[in-house]
């Protein structure tokens, strides 16, 4: 019993990592968006710099959970806590990686004169937020139905997407002078949607830790 409560209280500790991984990421992912669509090249710079905090972390919680796997010997919905933790944080990592690149996105474009405002690059942005934060939600509350709303949500952000590469390709055929600024918007349209491929996979993950049910690459539809 008291081993147990012991390996217990690891596997809560574990998810208070992984908790403080994401509270970094989704900083990183917010402060990257607003970078991005206001042109804030200080504010991409402080995404680009605090990127070293994630990978750190990342690299804790792959020693962790090799502990847990070594020394403990988990079975069951132990277990897939655990595999499911680590598929977490590989996306919460890669979540950060998304964020440094939109950063690095806005210094470019924070340097040339404005393209027109576009309100779908903005949905774009608050839909990718929103899966995120709904994914890490049912995350921390084991909650399958909110995990499988989030793997919906990928088309609308797929579509989003392809709409705004559409748009912009336009305006790049009909004025030669932007192709620069808009090949980097295109790109930067496709980190948002990246954010929305990543939250999926988290989403994945809980469905995968509380049923025991290998969605990935599934769920969505």
């Amino acid at each position: 019993m008291e081993q147990r409560a012991h390996f217990t209280k690891k596997l809560e500790e574990l998810k208070l990592q992984v908790l403080r991984m994401a509270a970094l990421s989704e900083t990183a992912v917010h402060k990257s968006v607003k970078a991005f669509l206001e042109g804030d090249s200080d504010l991409a710079e402080d995404v680009i710099r605090g990127d070293c905090a994630i990978n750190d972390l990342e690299d804790d919680i792959d020693n962790f959970n090799l502990e847990l796997l070594a020394l403990d010997q988990p079975m069951a919905i132990d277990l897939r806590t655990i595999i499911g933790s680590q598929r977490v944080t590989v996306n919460l990592e890669r979540l950060g990686d998304e964020a440094v690149n939109m950063a690095h996105r806005s210094i470019f474009l924070s340097s040339r004169p404005p393209l027109p405002f576009n309100p779908k690059m903005e949905e774009l942005a608050n839909v990718a937020k929103q899966m995120l934060a709904d994914a890490l939600k049912a995350f921390v509350d084991n909650d399958v139905v909110l995990a499988t709303q989030v793997c919906r949500m990928d088309d609308q952000a797929d579509d989003l997407n392809l709409s705004i590469l559409k748009e912009l390709i336009n305006d790049m055929v009909r004025e030669s002078r932007i192709v620069e600024r808009g090949v980097h918007c295109i790109i930067g349209a496709r980190h948002l949607e990246r954010v929305g491929d990543l939250a999926t996979n988290i989403a994945e993950a809980v469905v995968f830790i509380v049923e025991g049910d290998s969605m990935k690459h599934s769920c969505r539809g």
